[in-house]
């Protein structure tokens, strides 16, 4: 697809080049992001549209969503993947029970997890890896150190970090170069200072809660994301939906925004 046709316009996470609106795939579980979708159907359609008429080519998923459900929907809903298309997950959180989430950054656990992941995609290569939570009991150089052996060995391509600060993005990066970085930040939670920290550095800044589990929505999809989009030109969006229509108003939501890709 021609890059100013994807929703959004597109944007760069290290060598691949995405559109700018992705899709978070949170919501394609059960009730307190556990167990399966209430209409698994549903939620492959939700996948369907994303990818094949809206043009979306970055998922956002983690081995915890569900937990381990969504990357099973997508494998099952998508393969053989397209060529062009993202999907992004995330390591480092364990699951408890519904609503509850626990990091774990073990370097042996972190590498089961990319490795349990990579099966369930049904994929030889993931395409962006997050440290989806520092491990405060873990040095962040262990937790960094394995996603960058695991990059060595060719089983991941671009290494991302979730919820952090400019100060650990700094940490991680001496040992490996970051991707991405994906922190809570919307029109309600305007001052996060990794925005503009990763825009000095060259990292693609995503935006998690985009329109804050809903609460922007009231007063327009569109204003609260075309914030986003002007608040730098390294931002991705991934708002997630797990209805069609909510999907369609938000790529529609995007649609005339059509920056090139930040180099």
């Amino acid at each position: 697809m021609n890059a100013a046709a994807m929703p959004g316009g597109s944007i760069s996470f290290g060598s691949r080049t995405v559109s700018r609106l992705g899709l978070g795939t949170m919501r394609l579980t059960g009730s307190g992001t556990w167990g399966d979708p209430s209409d698994p159907d549903r939620a492959r359609a939700v996948l369907r549209t994303a990818v094949s008429d809206l043009g979306i080519t970055h998922l956002d998923t983690a081995d915890a969503y569900g937990p381990h459900t969504v990357e099973e929907l997508i494998r099952d809903t998508l393969q053989p993947y397209p060529a062009d298309l993202l999907i992004a997950t995330k390591v480092g959180m364990i699951r408890p029970g519904p609503n509850r989430w626990c990091p774990l950054g073990r370097p042996d656990y972190l590498r089961a997890a990319a490795e349990a992941s990579l099966r369930r995609l049904g994929t030889d290569h993931l395409g962006l890896c997050y440290l989806h939570r520092v491990d405060a009991a873990i040095p962040l150089a262990d937790q960094v150190g394995v996603l960058a052996d695991l990059h060595t060995e060719g089983k991941i391509g671009e290494i991302g970090l979730s919820k952090v600060t400019p100060e650990q993005i700094t940490e991680a990066a001496a040992i490996t170069p970051i991707a991405a970085v994906q922190n809570p930040f919307n029109l309600d939670e305007p001052d996060d200072p990794a925005v503009d920290h990763c825009a000095r550095n060259g990292v693609t800044y995503v935006p998690y809660r985009p329109l804050n589990t809903g609460k922007l929505a009231v007063d327009g999809v569109e204003h609260a994301l075309r914030w986003l989009l002007n608040r730098g030109d390294h931002l991705a969006l991934i708002p997630g939906t797990s209805n069609r229509a909510h999907l369609a108003e938000l790529a529609t939501a995007t649609a005339s925004f059509t920056n090139t890709k930040r180099e």
